[in-house]
């Protein structure tokens, strides 16, 4: 069954070439021209050359055809396929008895064919060829009825029953006539035919019109006709025919240089008309996609087609080659002077590509460089390709410098180029820094800060690159010849790659700004709170050694928090607004400790080892601002806490000191404890870890 499917995918395709084709043909053919060289020559006093405008109306008829033959249904254009093959094996099954009967003719022999084996074998292949058209015929139109293609075989039974050879003449002839109004009977027979089928054809398109519209219809037909196969199948059949008829005509070997301009020569001729153009474009843009879809393959094999991106389909480059060809009026062109149009033309489209292999190869780059894979092989392939992307860009802006002369256009060109050798530069630079953290084995410090510098810098980089073309199109167009064109591209190039650039730059500096102020003004946590608190960082899930105390009294990494702060502002667990805090006269001093709630399984003595500070833990929760949900209720309202094992009792504390630490009771499994975690700092033996449960046990009673 997927066979079939295949088969028919590749007779849909195949089948509308030629209509094409002879759009192609119809387009290059000038009638005017035409009839200028029939005048002057012997074919000028020919009847059938004589009316100009029937010809006119036979090309547009012409127009007509190929249309109808291009939106065929794939059923209809089999069957109307498999009648035009019928009427080529008819014609070649005539043109075999009539190459018979003049070589009869010419070797005048009438006796008996076993006497003469000359004509024993002229007749015996005439006879097999014969045959095979016939039984070829009855098989494309599925019938037994042979005899309805046998009126070519009438010459040989003449000849077989020793007819005379000016008799053979007029019975091929014959056999002529009566194979024609065969096919005259049969067109007469299915003449309704185009009109029925144009009728349901326009009842559907109504039909589809009125109820989903324009779009749909437009969207049905690209895809019934998979019109960007067909164009890109008809663009290489005609670059084919192309590069054939340049070697058939060629007997010495051609050098590269020569080679490079007939590669060139050969696409320019094979865009001078739209329906060319757009197989050229088509053509590019599944080049494009092969190759993207092997750079994904190189970097990630074949887990690379589980998530396949929309966004690198390849059409990018195509629309691109598009709107330059429109643009520049490239079909309007010589051979010569599109050819080299051509050569910028590709150019873009490679540095086009290139760019797109970046976008692919840099989150793959960074997140190896991040993750601790130790395969050599994929850690090979990511740096090959970004060494490559490096280096290839730079080598076509210095190739394309040593042939073209500069202007503002051709460095706008390569500044594509060099940015995306930027871009890459950093992705190596990043790549590194995460591989120097791997090898220590122990994270590096403000390894954030130094990302954040690199990153700066070829952005900066880009940014300076930008500004000098804007610089060199400005000074180009007060001192030189100013178009409306060239100020146009000055304009947009100014906004997107400088102002653009220069405002994200600005609004990244300035969130990393407000993000250092807000860690800065968080109080720190001590080894006790730090010890009391006996959980993991909530960002990174890893053990904290040192933590900064939000005002909702969460505990976190700084530089986990402050990465955090780049993207919004609330607090990773309760999503309340972190904002500056005062100055750090009203802050919480590292010397304040803020004790926790007691634990489950723990002893009396060990709870009664424990004397808090409770004015201290007091000021301390006013001074972050804290809101507890639990002690905002009435007074007389009760609380419904969970049922836990009985807990042994402590002294006195507030309620606020113990929300300080509540989110410690959101973790299931705490992770193993540091030395300071541990109570080393302190002096205090370990404590045991919290009991996993939904929330913290119930507040001792004062007056117990």
């Amino acid at each position: 069954m997927a066979l079939k499917e295949k088969l028919e995918a590749v007779l849909n395709v195949g089948l509308r070439v030629p209509s094409i084709m002879l759009l192609d043909v119809l387009y290059r053919w000038d009638v005017s021209s035409f009839f200028q060289k029939i005048q002057r020559s012997s074919l000028s006093n020919n009847p059938l050359f004589q009316y100009k405008y029937l010809a006119l109306y036979l090309h547009y008829v012409g127009y007509i055809l190929s249309v109808v033959l291009l939106t065929l249904p794939r059923q209809h254009l089999v069957q109307l396929y498999l009648y035009v093959l019928t009427a080529l094996l008819l014609f070649a099954g005539h043109q075999i008895s009539r190459d018979y009967v003049r070589s009869e003719l010419e070797s005048g022999y009438e006796g008996p064919l076993y006497l003469e084996p000359l004509s024993m074998n002229r007749f015996t292949t005439a006879l097999v060829c014969q045959l095979v058209v016939c039984t070829l015929c009855s098989c494309v139109m599925q019938t037994k009825q042979i005899w309805l293609f046998s009126a070519h075989l009438l010459p040989l039974v003449a000849r077989l029953c020793l007819v005379p050879l000016e008799t053979i003449v007029f019975v091929n002839r014959f056999a002529m006539i009566f194979t024609g109004l065969e096919v005259l009977y049969f067109l007469a027979s299915n003449l309704l035919v185009p009109y029925n089928l144009a009728k349901t054809a326009y009842r559907e398109l109504v039909q589809v019109v009125e109820v989903y519209g324009l779009l749909a219809l437009g969207m049905s037909l690209w895809n019934q006709l998979v019109l960007p196969v067909l164009f890109m199948c008809f663009w290489l059949v005609l670059f084919a025919l192309q590069i054939y008829s340049y070697f058939s005509t060629r007997d010495q070997p051609t050098s590269r240089e020569r080679l490079l301009f007939l590669f060139l020569t050969s696409i320019a001729e094979c865009c001078s008309t739209p329906y060319s153009l757009l197989g050229l474009v088509f053509t590019v843009s599944f080049v494009a996609l092969g190759v993207l879809t092997l750079c994904k393959f190189y970097l990630q094999g074949y887990r690379a087609f589980m998530n396949d991106n929309t966004m690198h389909r390849g059409m990018t480059e195509g629309i691109t080659l598009l709107i330059l060809a429109v643009q520049t009026g490239l079909i309007e062109l010589q051979v010569i002077h599109r050819a080299f149009l051509l050569s910028i033309i590709l150019f873009i489209v490679v540095a086009s590509i290139l760019q797109s292999m970046l976008e692919i190869a840099d989150p793959i780059v960074l997140a190896l460089g991040a993750s601790r894979d130790k395969s050599l092989w994929k850690h090979f392939r990511a740096v090959s390709l970004c060494l490559f992307l490096l280096v290839f860009p730079a080598y076509m802006a210095y190739m394309i410098c040593q042939f073209f002369h500069m202007d503002f256009w051709l460095l706008i060109i390569i500044s594509s180029s060099i940015l995306t050798s930027l871009q890459v530069l950093g992705t190596l630079l990043i790549y590194v820094l995460f591989m120097v953290e791997e090898w220590r084995k122990e994270p590096v410090e403000n390894m954030d800060d130094v990302i954040y510098y690199v990153n700066g810098t070829y952005r900066l980089l880009e940014f300076l690159v930008a500004l000098c073309v804007v610089a060199y199109g400005v000074s180009e167009t007060l001192f030189g010849e100013w178009t409306v064109m060239g100020s146009t591209i000055i304009f947009i190039h100014s906004y997107y790659n400088v102002w653009l650039r220069a405002q994200l730059g600005w609004q990244s500096f300035l969130l990393r700004r407000d993000a250092v102020n807000k860690i800065k003004s968080m109080p720190t946590a001590t080894c006790q709170q730090l010890q009391r608190h006996n959980d993991i960082c909530a960002i990174c899930y890893q053990d904290m050694t040192s933590a900064v105390i939000t005002p909702c009294s969460h505990f976190f990494h700084a530089g986990c928090l402050k990465k955090w702060l780049y993207v919004q502002e609330t607090c990773p667990l309760c999503h309340s607004q972190l904002k500056s805090q005062p100055p750090a006269g009203s802050s919480v001093t590292p010397a304040q400790d803020t004790p926790q709630p007691p634990l489950a399984n723990q002893s009396q003595e060990e709870a009664g080892s424990v004397e808090p500070d409770v004015s201290g833990v007091q000021g301390n929760a006013e001074s972050l601002g804290e809101v507890d949900p639990d002690s905002q209720a009435e007074p007389g309202a009760q609380r419904e806490d969970p049922v836990l094992p009985p807990a042994p009792r402590l002294d006195p504390v507030s309620e606020d000191a113990q929300s300080v630490d509540r989110g410690s009771w959101e973790r299931q499994a705490p992770p193993p404890m540091s030395e300071c975690q541990a109570g080393v700092c302190s002096g205090q033996p370990p404590r045991t870890p919290l009991p996993a449960g939904p929330g913290p046990p119930a507040a001792a009673d004062p007056q117990q």
